[in-house]
């Protein structure tokens, strides 16, 4: 079972001069997507008692994801006001003090034996307390269970970036998959090119590094060399959650090939990588053609 630890919140998306509220976040995102490529999922972030945190519950349950280890709060769910550039999407939080923001490590149940792997990132790893209990974590499992980062950067939401820097490094160190775009290089490393900074991540301590670019695809960086996946062509309706489905892709596939453990990983060949690449692609390629943080479910998948 792949667990994915990180924010869900609400997305108040634009929508005829007004706002529709979507249930979102980058790590709900892909435990939602994995849910519905039918892998075996568990969840694990504060849910809130209030009408949101309702919203939230509905699709973790209908792609059948596991919400036992999600503690249960009175606090406020996270918002997330979206406005849109074209196809692309911004975003301005209002989390003090919200359900997510205000989990401690304490509050995080010992893990069940059936999970396997853990995915965590997005806006989840900034703030505390929240950020420090993720890091505790993974700090506690990373020797024993594989462990997928996509920091998804929203530098606006980062008050102190010198102590962010200083805890992705640390993250990155006890990761065995760190997925960055060319934005979150560029705001990790702004005074290196794309391939210094990519370098750079891989002597940190992951086994794997993936990079996107939106149309210009996906790549992989590991031991075996480097590997290319172009992005699929399709009729883009908003880019929301298209990261995250990409990253319950490449799980997903990983997974398929009984490769998403310590020792897989360590000896993945690049038809292993390619394969996993390419299901990402795919799996974006679906969400990105439909309005809003809604990845394919299995039947969907190309054949």
């Amino acid at each position: 079972m792949i667990l994915c630890a990180g924010e869900s919140l609400i997305d108040m998306v634009p929508e005829q001069g007004s706002f529709r509220a979507l249930p979102g976040g980058s790590v709900y995102n892909t435990a939602i997507a994995l849910g519905r490529l039918d892998e075996t999922t568990s969840y694990l972030w504060p849910i809130s008692r209030d009408a949101f945190g309702k919203m939230l519950l509905g699709p973790l349950t209908e792609a059948g994801v596991d919400t036992s280890l999600c503690p249960r709060t009175d606090r406020l769910t996270t918002l997330a006001v979206v406005t849109l550039t074209g196809t692309e999407a911004r975003y301005s939080f209002y989390d003090e003090g919200s359900a997510g923001r205000m989990l401690h490590a304490q509050d995080i149940p010992p893990l069940p034996t059936g999970i396997s792997a853990i995915f965590a990132g997005g806006i989840s790893l900034v703030p505390d307390p929240c950020g420090a209990a993720v890091e505790s974590l993974i700090e506690r499992h990373h020797q024993t269970l594989p462990v997928m980062l996509d920091p998804n950067i929203r530098p606006f939401f980062i008050p102190d970036p010198a102590a962010y820097r200083a805890r992705l490094a640390r993250l990155m160190a006890m990761s065995d998959i760190v997925k960055l775009s060319a934005d979150d290089l560029a705001w990790l490393c702004p005074d290196l090119s794309d391939d210094e900074a990519t370098t750079w991540v891989l002597s940190q301590g992951p086994k794997i590094v993936l990079r996107t670019g939106g149309e210009s695809g996906a790549r992989a960086f590991w031991h075996g060399g480097t590997i290319s996946a172009p992005a699929i062509r399709t009729t883009v309706a908003d880019t929301i959650g298209a990261g995250d489905t990409f990253n319950a892709g490449v799980l997903a596939s990983l997974r398929r090939q009984n490769l998403l453990t310590k020792s897989g990983l360590a000896r993945i060949s690049p038809a292993g990588m390619q394969a996993a690449l390419t299901l990402g692609a795919q799996a974006a390629a679906i969400t990105v053609s439909r309005p809003g943080a809604n990845p394919p479910w299995a039947h969907e998948m190309p054949a």
